[in-house]
């Protein structure tokens, strides 16, 4: 009897172009789709949480979770923010000082660490540091059958594993963005200031000079918005896991992937809208 399913292979190549492309869009709207009714779950036990004194969150959970993803996160993100400040310094030191501005070392550096780069590295860095492990962990409850054994006790699992994640994620970023400007700026001057021969007094009141209000709002915005979708991301992948332990693993690789994506398609957002606002 001839198979009566259809081969893809058969099929013309502008069909399996339009097959494939009608997939991945079907997939961008069921991961935006998700990300949204977790999303409004999590707010939902949020504010009862606060209205409601017998509905807890449980401040245990969510002080372990800022220790795992924000405090042990503390080390690579310095790292890592101290070596951008320290590339800016160094790439912006030639073309600065064939116009006699060198100084201005600390003005390029301290609007672009600030403003964009501060909030992007942590976010990228705690993607990989912590997204992945949130989206394997839960991963792992969904196949080891923790997850329903959670609803068998009536207990609901986004309200104390998704939940403490999530809260703890969008505080965690948010301060690690904090001290990653400082190190950053930090590194850098230190850097301009003993090799390249700016007085440390010029490059501080250069610093200061630069900066503004919107400078720093503008960042933390960013920051709080980065946690929620690497957060929503990881929880959500993690929950919707099938297969088993090949399962996890495409979690994982799906949560740092698409946090990544969506992380720099929000900031370029955030950039042209704060432009709109005038806050550049």
């Amino acid at each position: 009897m001839a198979d009566s399913t259809l081969d893809e292979t058969r099929l013309p190549l502008g069909l399996r172009i339009l097959d494939r492309w009608g997939g991945m869009w079907n997939a961008v709207f069921a991961l935006f789709g998700g990300i949204w009714l977790l999303l409004a779950e999590v707010s939902m036990w949020i504010s009862r949480s606060t209205v409601h004194k017998d509905t807890r969150l449980g401040g245990a959970a969510v002080v372990q979770q800022l220790v795992r993803v924000g405090v042990k996160s503390i080390g690579i993100v310095l790292l890592v923010s101290s070596c951008i400040g320290l590339i800016l310094a160094i790439a912006m030191q030639p073309p600065l000082a064939e116009l006699g501005q060198t100084n201005k070392i600390a003005n390029i550096v301290a609007v672009g660490i600030f403003r964009e780069l501060g909030p992007l590295i942590a976010a990228i860095v705690l993607t990989g540091f912590a997204g992945a492990s949130i989206a394997a962990e839960i991963g792992t409850m969904v196949v080891g059958e923790e997850i329903e054994a959670l609803e068998a006790h009536a207990l609901n699992p986004v309200r104390f594993l998704v939940v403490p994640r999530v809260i703890a994620t969008i505080v965690s970023l948010f301060l690690l963005t904090v001290l990653g400007d400082v190190m950053a700026v930090f590194a850098s001057g230190l850097f301009t200031v003993n090799v390249f021969g700016v007085p440390q007094e010029v490059y501080i009141a250069n610093t200061i000079e630069q900066l503004n209000l919107s400078d720093f709002t503008t960042g933390l915005i960013k920051a709080a918005t980065f946690g929620t979708l690497l957060s929503a991301i990881a929880c959500y992948n993690g929950l919707k896991v099938t297969g088993g332990a090949a399962g996890v693993g495409k979690a994982t690789t799906d949560t740092v992937v698409q946090t990544v994506v969506l992380i720099i398609v929000s900031d370029m957002l955030f950039a042209a809208v704060f432009m709109q606002l005038g806050w550049t």
